[in-house]
């Protein structure tokens, strides 16, 4: 995917960028129909198609090496719900602390950008701890990396942030100090259209 431009302070893709991803998306989504049964492709580029400012971040997705794909539907709010579904964590995403607070704390080495304030950025959330366990359930995810997930207020209070892996067919979660990173942790984020 390219890089999106902004136009007029909003986020906004071409027609051939629309076009594009569209394209990319629904090759995905019909090659894993187990992600999604029971779900019609043609409702959700309709739903994608409506919202330009939903393609700019599910581009943003794309275009970090996060292969979103729809994993739901949520009826009582007519929405679909997109999560990253690379192998492993999104290779644009790595080596990132986990928020803000945690950047500015670091006095040497600091990371390109925090997890939190990228997500923030690209108009997507990063996966809870639950569902981040939900994606583990429809496919095998972060064998040789880890993600970073939100991290509940009590435990980011105390310095620390969670993140997790699957490992021996077991999905992990672990902690870390929030201002960690590492060159195979990213982050998977959602995206509801």
């Amino acid at each position: 995917m390219t890089k999106s431009t902004n136009v007029n302070d909003h986020k906004e893709l071409s027609l051939e960028q629309r076009q594009e991803l569209i394209e990319v998306v629904k090759a995905r989504f019909e090659k894993n129909m187990n992600r999604h049964e029971g779900i019609e492709w043609a409702k959700v580029q309709a739903k994608l198609e409506a919202n330009t400012e939903k393609m700019w971040s599910l581009n943003e997705m794309e275009s970090t090496g996060g292969e979103p794909d729809v994993v739901g539907y949520d009826e009582k709010k007519d929405e679909y719900i997109f999560y990253d579904c690379a192998a492993e964590s999104p290779t644009g995403r790595r080596s990132f602390c986990y928020d803000r607070e945690a950047l500015e704390s670091r006095k040497k080495h600091k990371p390109e950008n925090s997890a939190m304030d990228m997500a923030t950025a690209m108009g997507i959330e990063l996966l809870t701890e639950e569902e981040y366990r939900a994606l583990q359930e429809i496919g095998q995810f972060d064998r040789k990396t880890s993600s970073w997930v939100q991290t509940p207020a009590n435990i980011r209070k105390l310095g620390g942030a969670i993140f997790c892996d699957r490992r021996y067919d077991t999905v992990f979660m672990y902690h870390n100090g929030a201002d960690s990173y590492y060159a195979s942790r990213g982050f998977r984020g959602s995206l509801k259209v």
